[in-house]
């Protein structure tokens, strides 16, 4: 069981052997990088290429790990009761199963994607090292232990807002997805636009690297912004044909709304060019 990437999804040989390191050593794989890089897309191309069910758990600030396992509806029980329903008998009419409960009933081994889990409080990756070194946990209403029927294929990402604890990086097997070079942003955007023009590639590459170097940019534009920024430049042949010329010191580029998502970004670029035409 390996992983070498799919036909939807350039990997690199080092997030190749990062990702069959992480399931040889059934230890979860944190993987993080710049935003736009394709770290969540990683765990469904994983799911794919083995052949395995995807499942995701979104985090948010407001999750807990408790509700990777299972939360208690007390109150719907009680109302229940008092409604005389004869429900209320058997507590788990009242247990909803989360994440990893669903993840571990599983009788084929899932891959389950924990993505953007620095979004959660920092207490959360703490707080879920036994259940995912172990994968098991315990279930107090029911009095029973839910164990994984098969080891689970973990993938958990982040977006580096926040320092995760040294107690659960110690459980991970660790892979930052280092913005891809010339070569390699080419073979991804050949996988979305099989028939794009050479010309257009060339000149769209360039410009974008140039944008991604100006020094100070809060948010360098990412992988998948240039894809929405390629798909835009290919629906308009005047933008095509403009995009030879540009040189991002003197005009932002067409369409520069699909590249720049910051306002204190957008407003440099356009004293740079204000500059410039001085």
């Amino acid at each position: 069981m390996q992983f070498e990437g799919t036909n939807h999804y350039i990997a690199t040989k080092d997030l190749t052997v990062a990702v069959n390191a992480a399931i040889k050593l059934e230890r979860p794989l944190l993987v993080k990088g710049e935003p736009g890089t394709g770290k969540t897309m990683l765990a469904f191309e994983v799911a794919k290429s083995l052949g395995k069910q995807l499942i995701t758990w979104h985090i948010k600030s407001t999750t807990t790990a408790q509700q990777g396992l299972y939360e208690y509806d007390a109150v719907a029980r009680l109302r229940d009761s008092q409604l005389g329903d004869k429900r209320v008998n058997d507590i788990s009419n009242y247990i909803n199963k989360g994440k990893l409960w669903e993840a571990f009933e599983n009788p084929e081994q899932p891959v389950l994607l924990s993505d953007e889990i620095d979004k959660a409080d920092i207490e959360f990756p703490n707080d879920l090292l036994l259940e995912l070194d172990r994968m098991e946990f315990y279930c107090y209403e029911l009095k029973k232990t839910v164990r994984a029927q098969r080891r689970v294929i973990v993938i958990i990402t982040s977006n580096n807002e926040k320092e995760l604890p040294d107690a659960f990086l110690r459980r991970c097997f660790f892979h930052y997805i280092a913005f891809p070079n010339r070569e390699t942003l080419e073979r991804i955007v050949k996988v979305h636009y099989p028939d794009l023009g050479r010309k257009l590639m060339d000149n769209a590459l360039s410009l974008f690297y140039s944008v991604r170097k100006i020094d100070g940019l809060k948010k360098k534009p990412s992988t998948s912004e240039l894809i929405d920024w390629i798909k835009l430049l290919s629906a308009d042949r005047a933008a095509v044909r403009e995009l030879a010329g540009v040189d991002i010191e003197e005009n932002l580029p067409p369409y520069s709304g699909a590249l720049i998502k910051n306002e204190a970004d957008y407003e440099m670029l356009e004293m740079m060019s204000k500059r410039f035409r001085k």
